[in-house]
Order: structure tokens, then sequence, then C-alpha cells
């Protein structure tokens, strides 16, 4: 087990300092839709800045304000601040942190991303964070692709993690002895299926899986044997099975249901998951895809895997035009990191 003294990558539910938001603009793939995109954006920043300080990345022309924000401008080439923010290691004994800046590429160089890729080191520039910067930006990690229970497992994706363009010629034996040294994890259990249709990721753990309170494993489950995705996340669920937690118990399972398929204007299918919601302070933020049934009994199972919290819903259809949902978006700063 990790020892007080060691650093940790925390649970996203353990307190926050502070979420980061790097806004859509003119110049990124959501041009064409720009001003339903920032209606979006903008609900989202209400809701976060409500319950927690709100970092925002934004290009110069930026105008909008909200309470409990910060504004920095930088340029970037698109919005997916999980992708390529920091990954936050804490220390509990000390109160410090590390701040590791990991190589952003475009999920395998399909896109743009060279200005995402300078965004941290541009905001650790700008001393709004408390914590030390760790340069890894010779190995190729997204945080939209590793979940971790802040107690020494890391959970990530196979499909992910050994897709083209990543770390080659690294072996997955050597990417696991990486996260394990760099996250300083005990061990790391991978996912071998479930990688959702018109997901330009590859797979991100953070649309399949979840990892909550309580040894608690949110999934996203299919129910129709017609849906091309059915037997692909069966495997999956039957992998969630087999997995034990350190103290060789097996995790409590719940599955969340599939959103019926959405297909945006060339007929091609959009990766909608109702896995891809936000841990804030006291609230979780949900996707939903205006099909009232589904929306409500997925934010009930959410809310039972998150007692005491508030479940609040963000209509997320125009995030997944571009192949995201709310966690994508965002990334949160563990307590006393953002000043």
């Amino acid at each position: 087990m990790i020892q007080k003294h060691e650093y940790r990558l925390p649970a996203e539910w353990e307190p926050q300092s502070g979420v980061q938001l790097t806004w859509p603009h003119k110049d990124t793939d959501w041009a064409p839709m720009l001003e339903e995109i920032e209606s979006t954006y903008r609900e989202m920043a209400l809701e976060i800045s409500q319950r927690e300080p709100l970092l925002l990345v934004v290009p110069d022309y930026f105008k909008q304000s909200f309470q409990n924000s910060q504004l920095s401008i930088l340029n970037s080439n698109d919005t997916w601040a999980r992708d390529h923010g920091f990954i936050t290691l804490v220390n509990d004994e000390t109160k410090t942190a590390k701040l590791l800046d990991f190589k952003f590429n475009g999920w395998g160089e399909k896109f743009p991303s060279e200005l995402d890729n300078a965004l941290n080191l541009g905001l650790f520039d700008k001393e709004i964070f408390n914590g030390e910067y760790e340069n890894h930006l010779d190995f190729v990690l997204e945080g939209g692709s590793i979940e971790s229970d802040g107690k020494g497992t890391v959970f990530t994706t196979s499909c992910c993690l050994m897709a083209p363009h990543r770390n080659q010629p690294l072996t997955k034996e050597e990417i696991e002895q990486r996260l394990k040294t760099y996250l300083n994890a005990e061990r790391v259990l991978w996912i071998d299926h479930g990688a959702l249709i018109g997901d330009d990721t590859d797979g991100h753990i953070d649309t399949l899986v979840r990892i909550c309170p309580n040894d608690t494993l949110l999934y996203v489950g299919c129910d129709d044997a017609d849906d091309e995705q059915y037997e692909d996340l069966r495997l999956m669920e039957e992998q969630l099975k087999s997995f034990r937690t350190l103290k060789g118990e097996p995790y409590r399972l719940m599955k969340l249901p599939m959103p019926r398929p959405i297909y945006d204007e060339d007929g091609e299918r959009l990766p909608a998951t109702y896995a891809n919601f936000l841990i804030i302070n006291g609230a979780v933020l949900c996707p939903v895809y205006n099909q009232p049934d589904i929306d409500a009994e997925a934010l009930q199972i959410i809310g039972k895997a998150f007692p005491g919290y508030e479940i609040v819903s963000i209509d997320c259809r125009s995030i997944i035009k571009q192949h995201g949902s709310l966690h994508c978006c965002t990334m949160q700063f563990p307590e006393h990191v953002l000043k």
C-alpha cells in the first residue's frame, strides 16, 4: 500500500481546489457550431464555479466572466482539458503536489496538438499552482485514459495505451512499469474490451468504466443483442467481474444504460455515454442526451454510487458532435494545488 509520506494519484472524489476548462474558439474544430458549444460550456462553467474555483484557458478575445474563476490567455488547438491537462499527484503528509506534464499528441497523431501540448508549461509559468513541475513529455498519456482509486490501483484500457502512434515500440509490460513509476501506483488493471463506436481516443476508460467510492465500478452496459457494441461490452463486463481489490474482494459493479444510438449529419454513430460524468466538490455533473427515460435511469444509478452528492444533469448533445462529453472537457486539481 502507498505510505503516508509518498506521492499518490488521488481519486477524483477527493477534495478539489478547482477545475480547468479550455474554452472553445473560432480556431478549433468547434468553429461551425461555436454558439451551440459555448452555451454548453457556459452551463458547465456556471455549475462548477458555484462549487469551487474555475480555471479558464481562453483566447485573447474572450469576454465572458464567471464568479469564482480566473482566466489564463493561451492559444490552444482544441478544448479537451482532460487529455492535455496536468495529471497531479499529492503527498498527504507534506501537503505538496507534483504536476506531471505528459505528452499529448492528438490521440495518436490524429489531430494537431502542438499548442495543446504546450499549455501546461504555459500555465505553470503563470505561477497559479502550488506544486512541482515534472516533465514527462517523452511519454504519451492522456488523463481520460486512466482512473485511480487513490489507494494504489490505476485502471486503464489496452486498446488505448497500446494504440498506434502513442508509445511504440514500448511493450505492454514496459508501459505498465512506467505508469507504476510515474504515478506511484501499486498495480495497473487493464481492461481489454469495450471501445465505443465513434470514439477518437481509441477507448478511453472514462467513456467506459469509472471508479467510485467504496470500491464501486460504474460501467457502460448494453442489453440490446442487436447493437453492434453488445458483444464487446459483454466481454468487458465479464472481465470486470474477475477484478479484485487490493484486499482480494470483488468490486461492487453498477451497470449504466446505453443511450439509444445518436448519429451525426453524415449518419456516423456518436460515442454517447453516461460514464463520462465529472465529480466536483459536493456534486456530480452528468451527461444527458434528451432521452428522458434512459437519462433518468442513468442519473438514478450514478446517484446511488455517490450518496450525499447533488446529481446535476447537463445536456451533452453538443459535445458528442466532436466525440466527447463532460469529463473529457475538464480537468480537476486536488486540494491546495490551484492558488
